[in-house]
């Protein structure tokens, strides 16, 4: 480098250094002593309350000007409620965010007028994993198998209502599978359709995330009080190696291995944080910054292990945007079928 570059690298750090403190300054003293509130779309307990619990103790010690976080559950219509809130009412200034159920982020694609957000302007803060999906049976059910499941039907618990996440999947899995699954709704939670499946109101749940059962029911996976028929997301999970994987089962059908694809897609996106558009882009760098820290934190992991709760392979901000836009591009005639069954009508 000949001194003319080096003066030249030289001015130009001397003029961007001080825009760049600038920036961190204002970040700094604009959450010295305010507060966050993150917005839980799930009901207290499950795994995404959990993570989001664990994420709102240590991420504070990653955001300049360490602002406390405030955890709020907001449940409702699978995630959508909580989405809505935050993207058309919540405070656009950094003092907002939420851990949104990844299904609700595809609401708009699927047709659902009631999601009222827009992912493109949304702000998207990360997520602290990828997930997959299992459809599970109550040990006193006699299936073992999805083909037997295929031959007999099941009768599965779906909380949310007959538009939210777990009866979209159970409507695609009659579809894409072939079988006969009756649905029995109502439930506010996932834990009230477990508790009402212990008790033999319904066979099972059509969409228990994996990281969530472990961390919320690790005593029925070691008592094999409940049988897992099948697994589903973007890649097999290694440790439901013994339980099929639904892209593997489908390989013989393309039309209904693509539609699971697109169905599969929130799984990607694992556990969501999401901030309201018009935040300032340096809050939102610095929430971004603060998360990826956290999720690396040696005591953050430590606590990850201690309550069963996956945290690995962890999602950026701008990966999220990808994964969604790269969703949303999807073709029409699989939107449309998508469309068709997320639909109760």
């Amino acid at each position: 480098m000949n001194r003319r570059t080096v003066r030249s690298f030289l001015a130009l750090c001397a003029h961007f250094l001080p825009v760049m403190a600038a920036a961190a300054d204002e970040v700094e003293d604009f959450y010295l002593d305010k507060r966050i509130e993150l917005f839980i779309s799930s009901t207290p307990g499950g795994g995404n309350d959990l993570s989001a619990r664990l994420i709102a103790r240590f991420l504070p010690n990653h955001i300049p000007g360490h602002p406390s976080i405030i955890p709020r559950n907001m449940p409702g219509a699978g995630g959508i409620t909580a989405a809505n809130h935050i993207y058309n009412i919540a405070p656009r200034d950094g003092t907002a965010i939420g851990m949104i159920q990844n299904s609700a982020l595809f609401e708009p694609l699927y047709g659902n007028d009631k999601a009222k957000f827009d992912i493109h302007k949304t702000n998207w803060i990360g997520s602290p994993n990828k997930d997959v999906g299992v459809l599970i049976v109550w040990n006193k059910v006699p299936v073992y198998t999805m083909e037997q499941a295929q031959k007999r039907g099941l009768i599965l618990g779906v909380s949310g209502g007959l538009n939210a996440t777990p009866a979209f999947y159970a409507r695609v899995f009659a579809a894409v599978f072939d079988m006969k699954i009756q649905m029995i709704a109502g439930y506010p939670g996932q834990n009230e359709a477990f508790m009402a499946m212990e008790a033999g109101e319904n066979e099972g749940y059509p969409s228990a995330f994996w990281s969530s059962l472990k961390a919320v029911k690790p005593g029925w996976i070691a008592n094999k009080q409940i049988r897992m028929l099948l697994h589903f997301g973007q890649a097999p999970h290694p440790e439901l190696a013994d339980v099929p994987f639904a892209d593997t089962l489908l390989k013989d059908k393309p039309k209904e291995r693509a539609l699971m694809a697109v169905a599969a897609a929130p799984l990607a996106v694992g556990r969501p944080i999401m901030a309201p558009p018009d935040v300032p882009a340096a809050r939102i760098k610095a929430l971004q910054d603060g998360l990826v820290a956290t999720l690396k934190d040696p005591a953050y992991l430590a606590e990850c292990v201690r309550q069963n709760l996956e945290c690995n392979d962890p999602t950026s901000g701008e990966e999220l945007r990808k994964i969604l836009e790269e969703a949303y591009g999807a073709p029409p005639n699989l939107v449309a079928k998508i469309r068709e069954l997320n639909s109760s009508n």
